[in-house]
């Protein structure tokens, strides 16, 4: 009995101790947070191993927008209205994101491409509780979780809804929506969606959750100058 019990707390440990490791300077974030952080290596390299390539779906024939995006505006966290025209002449990555997601280490990867790629791309985070409510805080408290854990720098919008309903974000009925957008009628389906558009305001992309935002198909549509 004592032999089975030691042969069980050998692995126990191992794993509280790989636990402890990946998360070193964490603050404020759950035992369930933690441990989705220290799984999501595991779930990459899982990924890479069977080879996936589902989950890209590229513009193509580079149909331009009906409705213009650099028209749309958005709430910043911070409650002020922002305009994505100011964001003309580079390409913008827009993910709906949450706190309490298995995904929600591609806060790291996100903040990694934005420092890549800070002279022609701008990152913006719009937080979202849609799926499983895995963003219940409030603004402030999503911000300040991002920053802290994951040192993010790029922008993030006001929580808001960016699934298909009555209160759905406008930016996200403009990136769902092909008679305004021109060809792409997917929604996000789980948080860390994906969806680039490039420097003159065309969607060039959406990207599933699990295509991780160093995937090389999104790295080398952020590369192409259009």
């Amino acid at each position: 009995m004592k032999k089975i019990l030691f042969l069980i707390a050998i692995p126990v440990l191992l794993l509280a101790g790989y636990v402890w490791v990946n998360n070193i300077g964490a603050e404020n974030m759950t035992v369930r947070q933690k441990i989705l952080r220290s799984a999501y290596p595991l779930l990459q390299a899982l990924n890479s191993f069977l080879g996936s390539k589902k989950g890209s779906y590229l513009n193509e024939g580079q149909v331009p927008p009906p409705i213009p995006f650099h028209t749309l505006k958005w709430v910043t966290d911070s409650g002020e209205e922002a305009d994505m025209s100011a964001y003309r002449g580079k390409k913008v990555l827009i993910v709906n994101t949450a706190s309490d997601c298995g995904f929600t280490p591609q806060f790291n990867d996100l903040e990694t491409l934005q420092r890549r790629f800070s002279d022609v791309l701008v990152v913006i985070g719009f937080p979202a509780n849609d799926f499983k409510e895995q963003e219940k805080g409030a603004d402030g408290e999503i911000a300040s979780f991002c920053r802290r854990n994951y040192g993010v720098t790029f922008p993030l919008a006001a929580k808001s809804t960016v699934v298909k309903g009555p209160g759905q974000n406008p930016v996200f009925a403009w990136l769902s929506d092909p008679a305004k957008n021109g060809w792409n009628a997917r929604q996000p389906v789980w948080n860390f969606s994906k969806y680039l558009v490039d420097e003159q305001g065309r969607l060039l992309g959406f990207f599933e959750s699990a295509v991780n935002p160093g995937d090389c198909v999104l790295v080398e549509s952020v590369e192409t100058r259009s």
